[in-house]
C-alpha cells in the first residue's frame, strides 16, 4: 500500500508542473512592450545623434564604442569563464596595428621604412580580428593551466612584451612616433572626409566622424547581440560550469581545457575588433595607448558594469570612457576643477580617477553585481510598486 500511494502521488503530481509552466508561459509579460519601446527609442536617438552633435561628442562616442566591444570580450572571459586577464591591451594593440599594417601601403618615413600590405580595408579589419584571435589561442595553453591571480600575473606579461615590441619594431609600428591609420572603406563608399565631394544628410555635412559613428554603432550592436546570444546558449552554460565548478564540469563531460581556449580566443577577437575601431577613431596610433593603464580601465569597466553582463559592459564603458572627457571639457564651469595645466584644486583627470575608485569601492561593498544589479533591483521595486498601485 505505501508503494501504491507513492505511485499515485507521483502520477497525480506529475502533470502539475507542466500545467503551471504552460499557464506561466501563456501569461503576457507586461515588461516586454516597455522594453521594446525603450530599445526602439534608444536606436532612434543613436541614429539621430550625428545630425545634431558636434565633433567632440561623436569622437567620444567612437571611443565608447571601441571600449564597449573590447569590454564585452573581457566580460565573456572574466564574468562567464572566470579567467582573470590583465593582458587585454595586448590583443587590442594586435587588432589596431594589425589593421594599420595590413591596410597601409609600404612607405618610407624619414630614414625608416614602414611595412604595409595594401589590402582592402574591410579585408584588413577581418584579418586583424582573426590575428588577435590567433594570438589569444597561442596564449590559451597557459590560460588553461592557471587560475585566478596567477593567470592575471601571467597575462600581465603580455602587456610588457607588447610594449617592448611596439616601441622597438619601428618598421611595423613606427615606434614612439606611431603610424597613421588608413581610412576604412567599403566598395563604393569611404568613411572619411572627402575634399572633392561632401555628403549631406538632411542638410548636415557628413564627414569622417559622422560616417564612423554609424559604422561603430552597427559593429557594437552586432558584437553585443553575439555576446548576449552566446551567454544564453549551451556553450555559455558550459563556460559558467567551468567557472563555478571546474572539476565537476569535467566530470559531467565538459572539455574544460578546450572551453578555456575558446574563451580566451573569443575574448581576444573581441579585443582585436575593439582595437580596429580604436585605431579608426584616433586616426593615428602610438604605443603608449596600449599600456597598463588601459588594462586597469577595462577591469574598472567590467566591475562597475557588472561581471558577466553585456549590458553592464556597455554601461561601464560609457561611464569610464565619457567621464574624463566630459570633466575636462567643462572643467572651467565645475566648482573645484581647473583645466589641465592650470592651477586649481583638482584636475579633471584626477577627479575622474577618484570617482572611479569611489564607485568601485561602493559597488563592491553594497552591490557587487555592479550597475546592472542596481538596475535589476530598481526594476523589481518599480514592478512591486506597480502591483500595489493596481491592487489599490
Amino acid at each position: 500500500m505505501p508503494d501504491s500511494r507513492s505511485a499515485i502521488g507521483v502520477a497525480d503530481s506529475a502533470p502539475v508542473a507542466p500545467a503551471r509552466s504552460a499557464v506561466a508561459a501563456s501569461r503576457p509579460n507586461p515588461r516586454r512592450p516597455v522594453t521594446i519601446v525603450a530599445v526602439l527609442a534608444a536606436v532612434l536617438v543613436a541614429l539621430a545623434i550625428p545630425l545634431y552633435a558636434d565633433r567632440f561628442w561623436l569622437q567620444l562616442g567612437l571611443f565608447a564604442f571601441a571600449s564597449t566591444i573590447a569590454a564585452l570580450g573581457l566580460t565573456l572571459l572574466l564574468g562567464q569563464a572566470g579567467q582573470l586577464s590583465f593582458g587585454h591591451p595586448f590583443f587590442v594593440a594586435v587588432g589596431a596595428y594589425g589593421y594599420t599594417v595590413l591596410a597601409s601601403r609600404p612607405s618610407t618615413a624619414g630614414a625608416g621604412h614602414r611595412l604595409g600590405l595594401a589590402l582592402p580595408p574591410a579585408v584588413a579589419a577581418i584579418a586583424a580580428v582573426l590575428l588577435a584571435g590567433v594570438a589569444g589561442l597561442l596564449f590559451s595553453p597557459i590560460a588553461a593551466r592557471l587560475r585566478g591571480i596567477y593567470l592575471g600575473i601571467a597575462s600581465l606579461g603580455l602587456v610588457f612584451v607588447g610594449q617592448h615590441i611596439l616601441f622597438n619594431a619601428e618598421t611595423l609600428t613606427g615606434a614612439s612616433n606611431g603610424r597613421g591609420v588608413p581610412a576604412f572603406a567599403l566598395p563604393g563608399f569611404r568613411f572619411d572626409t572627402s575634399s572633392q565631394e561632401t555628403l549631406y544628410v538632411f542638410g548636415v555635412p557628413f564627414g569622417r566622424e559622422e560616417k564612423l559613428w554609424y559604422l561603430g554603432l552597427a559593429v557594437t550592436v552586432a558584437a553585443y547581440l553575439c555576446a548576449r546570444n552566446l551567454i544564453h546558449s549551451r556553450p555559455g552554460r558550459s563556460l559558467r560550469a567551468v567557472r563555478d565548478r571546474e572539476l565537476m564540469a569535467g566530470i559531467m563531460g565538459v572539455p574544460v581545457t578546450r572551453y578555456k581556449a575558446y574563451a580566451f580566443a573569443l575574448s581576444s577577437m573581441y579585443a582585436g575588433l575593439g582595437g580596429v575601431l580604436t585605431a579608426l577613431a584616433f586616426g593615428r596610433i602610438v604605443p603608449d595607448t596600449f599600456g597598463l593603464d588601459l588594462a586597469v580601465q577595462y577591469l574598472v569597466i567590467v566591475v562597475i558594469g557588472g561581471l558577466g553582463s553585456p549590458a553592464g559592459a556597455v554601461a561601464g564603458a560609457l561611464f569610464v570612457t565619457g567621464l574624463p572627457a566630459v570633466l575636462d571639457r567643462y572643467a572651467a564651469a565645475l566648482p573645484g576643477l581647473a583645466p589641465e595645466g592650470s592651477p586649481g584644486v583638482i584636475s579633471p583627470a584626477v577627479a575622474a580617477q577618484l570617482t572611479f575608485g569611489i564607485t568601485v569601492i561602493i559597488l563592491l561593498l553594497f552591490e557587487p553585481g555592479g550597475v546592472t544589479a542596481v538596475g535589476r533591483r530598481l526594476r523589481r521595486g518599480a514592478d512591486r510598486a506597480l502591483v500595489r498601485a493596481r491592487r489599490s
